[in-house]
């Protein structure tokens, strides 16, 4: 089957347990993973059980997509995500976000844990993502086009909902979350990068690196979402103050952080 007919596949053998259309897809990272277990669940489906959706291997993600109510709203939410650096191809890590659209779903919330390149910034803290740079060399729209999928040349001046970025900023300053907005950019990993590699990054205007998110948003943009993306800072990445990356502590850190995170989507999710 082409891409178009196995989103559509996926799509109804998840329809064959959970039949109602969510409003709000949730892709979460580390440190707003713990959001999965706030869902008032009425569905769980094994990615093991949909076609295309495979295992993922990542530390702290799980493999599957709930459904359930959040903040008065009916979710799904994937209970872990595909990435480049596992081996897998940008159509894998994108699939799910194509499906969750093909379920009715109009609104993505995505997040990651990142590095933060701006001296502003400090460990724990949470970054709106206003734009993105993707320097993962690659880009998940390259192929044959099929018109059934979006619009070959999705335009990308506003990837990330301002309405959004607006009400995630009203509800950070009534809750007493401190946010920022800035720049995040993507790169394949594994590895982490060099001190010359950040001061390139944050010459580029970048405030935050990480392994993940700008194929998903991407898709997300060409398939029809409005998109609220979050970073989790889990570490300064300051090239003349590098030391060594503690992936223990960034873990630490990222679940440090994910109460202030977790309260800050539930109140988009049921405002939005």
């Amino acid at each position: 089957m082409d891409l178009y007919d196995r989103v559509q596949d996926a799509a109804r053998t998840i329809r064959q347990v959970a039949p109602d259309a969510p409003q709000v897809a949730i892709i979460p990272g580390t440190g707003l993973d713990g959001i999965l277990d706030r869902i008032d669940r009425e569905h769980v489906v094994p990615f093991e059980d949909i076609p295309g959706f495979g295992d993922t291997t990542a530390t702290t993600h799980r493999a599957e997509l709930i459904f359930g109510q959040l903040g008065g709203k009916s979710v799904v939410a994937t209970g872990g995500r595909h990435h480049v650096y596992e081996g897998y191809s940008l159509e894998d890590v994108t699939f799910p976000t194509r499906v969750l659209r093909a379920l009715g779903a109009d609104t993505l919330i995505i997040s990651n844990a990142a590095g933060g390149m701006n001296p502003h910034y400090e460990p724990g803290g949470i970054m709106l993502i206003e734009d993105h740079i993707n320097l993962m060399g690659v880009n998940p729209l390259i192929g044959p086009h099929d018109e059934r999928l979006g619009p070959m040349f999705p335009d990308m001046c506003e990837p990330y909902s301002k309405r959004l970025l607006d009400l995630a900023e009203r509800v950070a300053l009534e809750e007493g979350i401190r946010v920022h907005q800035g720049v995040y950019v993507a790169v394949t990993g594994p590895n982490l990068e060099t001190r010359a590699e950040y001061r390139f990054l944050r010459a580029a205007g970048a405030d935050c690196v990480g392994m993940s998110t700008v194929p998903e948003v991407i898709v997300g943009v060409q398939v029809g979402f409005e998109i609220l993306g979050l970073s989790c800072v889990t570490d300064l990445c300051l090239p003349d103050a590098l030391e060594p990356a503690n992936i223990d502590r960034i873990i630490h850190t990222a679940q440090q952080a994910a109460p202030q995170l977790m309260r800050l989507v539930e109140r988009v999710v049921a405002e939005a």
